[in-house]
């Protein structure tokens, strides 16, 4: 089976479990032994390894699928939600993604230190996705013109400060004032307008 060729069912659940538990337990512990991690998703330490050859790979693959899951929210957001309001809720799932990475941020940083390591994944996908919903504001006219990927993730850098002790209530507080910020000098509607 070819490097891109789809799994089997069952093959696909493992891999999934496998990435769901060693998220939540490189979260806990960056060094957590990787036959905890297969126990707790019920595989072999064999099935483990099929799917991810080392430590580094897992940690990659486990940070390389949070940025997928929140980069692909962002179209399906703008699809069901009125631009400012698929820009805030994304921001929510930005917020829960800076935690889990703050978490895993130990493992995250052995994993690209490591030898031949191509570096972390999905900087990229991620600037896309902004760029998307930042478009689709300014042509709504519900935030200012002109802002930059790079201005929002300035912008929103302190949530990488936030781990996930500190609850989702400060990212709420820090969100809104980012949100109030984009509104203001926004053509289309007044500051505040914006319905959670």
């Amino acid at each position: 089976m070819g490097k891109d060729a789809p799994l089997r069912s069952d093959a696909q659940q493992n891999r999934e479990r496998i990435l769901s538990v060693a998220l939540a337990e490189l979260t806990r512990s960056a060094d957590v032994p990787l036959s905890v991690i297969a126990k707790k998703a019920r595989v072999g330490q064999g099935t483990l390894y099929r799917h991810f050859s080392s430590r580094e790979a897992l940690v990659l693959e486990v940070y390389r699928n949070e940025v997928q899951q929140a980069t692909d929210a962002a179209a399906r957001l703008l699809d069901t939600r009125a631009p400012d309001q698929a820009l805030r809720e994304w921001m929510d799932l930005l917020a829960r993604f800076a935690m889990a990475k703050a978490g895993l941020s130990d493992a995250l940083h052995k994993a690209i230190s490591a030898p031949g390591s191509p570096g972390k994944p999905g900087h990229d996908r991620l600037i896309a996705a902004i760029e998307l919903l930042l478009k689709a504001n300014e042509q709504a006219g519900t935030i200012r013109p002109g802002v930059t990927a790079d201005d929002f993730m300035l912008a929103v850098s302190g949530l990488w400060q936030i781990g996930p002790e500190d609850g989702h209530a400060r990212a709420d507080r820090l969100l809104d004032l980012v949100m109030d910020g984009l509104r203001a000098g926004a053509p289309g509607k007044p500051p505040g307008t914006l319905e959670r």
